[in-house]
């Protein structure tokens, strides 16, 4: 054999070897850093949780008066008529809802005039237009 042929026996023999090894890459370059203008990103303000049962008792009961304002009652989202019966307080809020009240504006019945309400689904009722309102 010559030289040259067993230079290149050699040379394909080192090739098919290295053939299946795993093959040695450089390692992956870091990523750069972020800077601060890109991170501070505003965060939404995460959403309150709804009032499922408030929602529920206002929607088969007290909508019937209150989605309309019929007899003086306040408009859930109206802010300036529900700002001064929020300014009284829960405690006065739940007490006119529960037993009800007659006042310069109109009138609220009992429990909406539902006497089956148990009082926390009023008082459920009351919070949920309360959030509406703020």
């Amino acid at each position: 054999m010559n030289r040259l042929t067993l230079c290149l026996a050699l040379s394909a023999a080192a090739l098919l070897a290295a053939c299946g090894k795993p093959e040695s890459a450089p390692a992956p370059a870091a990523p750069a850093p972020a800077t601060p203008a890109a991170t501070t990103v505003a965060a939404a303000p995460a959403a309150a949780p709804v009032n499922e049962q408030g929602k529920s008792v206002f929607g088969k009961t007290c909508a019937l008066c209150h989605a309309a304002g019929v007899a003086g009652a306040p408009k859930p989202g109206d802010k300036a008529d529900w700002a001064p019966r929020i300014a009284q307080g829960n405690d006065t809020l739940y007490k006119h809802a529960l037993e009800g009240f007659n006042g310069s504006k109109g009138q609220m019945p009992p429990k909406g005039g539902n006497p089956a309400l148990a009082d926390a689904d009023v008082k459920a009722a009351v919070d949920y237009m309360v959030s509406q309102s703020h």
